[in-house]
């Protein structure tokens, strides 16, 4: 008996085509996603009264988050006579970098160098941050594109988790790290740092804007799902993973180890510059300098993220 062939249920021409429209799918979906970068200035119908009305109330309401800024910066600069002058003044009237100097003295004269905190800091930033941006959009993906049994009740979980403040957790988490006897070590900073759900409630936001048609046209080319991953989710979303990146290096830069780490070596440096502010009210400008000084990374790689954060939050529905 001659064996049956089977019919293949699309052809190689109706295949061509499908590949075809899902490209052009993909085109439309890129231009619709460079529209969304565009800042497009929207003219409303008011007069030039109007126009005033709105930078007066845009000045007074950036001068209010900037004032606490201003005047950290401008108390590292003053003396102790102008710290205490009251009503406090704004600005220096003799600007002085005595505070840093004195800092830096005192820096030297400890027994374990700075640099060692420093780096301990650093390490657990960097690993802290890496593996959550990692983690998160791992755990993010199937939660947006795969169909699975429990799917909803675990995104349910992940958004009830927001609720819930670091103090409400701040005991059940220390008893878990000591259960798995890592208390004194780094890792019990950056293992928790893993599990920041607000990541991966902004991984899954932004992922569910990627067109399911994209990963399907993948699929059809013969892309693995680590490829799909990794060359195409992973770079669509770059906005939010930098603002993952954002938000929780400013939170692991000003970790001072807390509970967990006793260790001198182990400390990070948010520690050590604490401990040698609390000097007393004689150190209150060096403690200024102190804040300047934590405050320059975080802020550095907001200014160059800035624009992407602002775009995460439009795109995930977070204000």
């Amino acid at each position: 008996m001659r064996k049956k062939t089977a019919t293949p249920l699309v052809n190689e021409q109706e295949r061509s085509q499908m590949i075809q429209d899902l490209k052009v799918q993909e085109l439309e979906w890129y231009k619709q996603k460079r529209k969304f970068k565009k800042y497009r200035r929207v003219r409303l119908s008011r007069s030039w009264v109007g126009d005033i009305f709105v930078v007066l109330v845009l000045v007074l309401f950036g001068s209010f988050s900037a004032y606490p800024l201003v005047y950290t910066i401008s108390n590292s600069l003053k003396g102790l006579d102008e710290i205490f002058v009251f009503p406090p003044r704004l600005f220096p009237r003799n600007v002085t970098f005595r505070n840093f100097v004195d800092l830096f003295n005192l820096i030297g004269n400890t027994q374990i160098p700075i640099s060692r905190y420093f780096i301990n800091t650093l390490t657990i930033t960097l690993f802290g941050t890496a593996g959550h941006v990692l983690l998160s959009s791992l755990c993010a993906y199937p939660l947006s594109k795969h169909r699975f049994p429990g799917r909803h009740l675990i995104n349910q979980l992940v958004v009830y988790s927001l609720m819930f403040s670091a103090a409400v957790t701040a005991i059940p988490s220390y008893m878990i790290i000591s259960w798995l006897g890592l208390i004194d070590t780094q890792l019990a900073i950056i293992i928790p740092a893993f599990g920041f759900t607000l990541g991966l409630f902004l991984m899954r936001q932004f992922m569910n804007v990627i067109p399911n048609e994209l990963l399907e046209a993948a699929k059809i080319d013969g892309a693995s799902e680590y490829q799909i991953f990794f060359r195409i989710v992973m770079p669509l979303v770059k906005p939010a993973w930098l603002t993952l990146i954002i938000l929780l290096f400013q939170q692991l830069w000003g970790t001072d180890g807390g509970s967990y780490i006793f260790t001198e070596n182990l400390k990070p440096l948010s520690y050590a510059l604490s401990q040698i502010v609390a000097g007393g009210v004689a150190r209150t400008g060096t403690a200024a300098a102190v804040t300047v000084i934590m405050l320059i990374v975080p802020i550095s790689v907001f200014i160059f993220n800035q624009t992407k954060m602002l775009e995460t939050m439009a795109h995930s529905g977070l204000k």
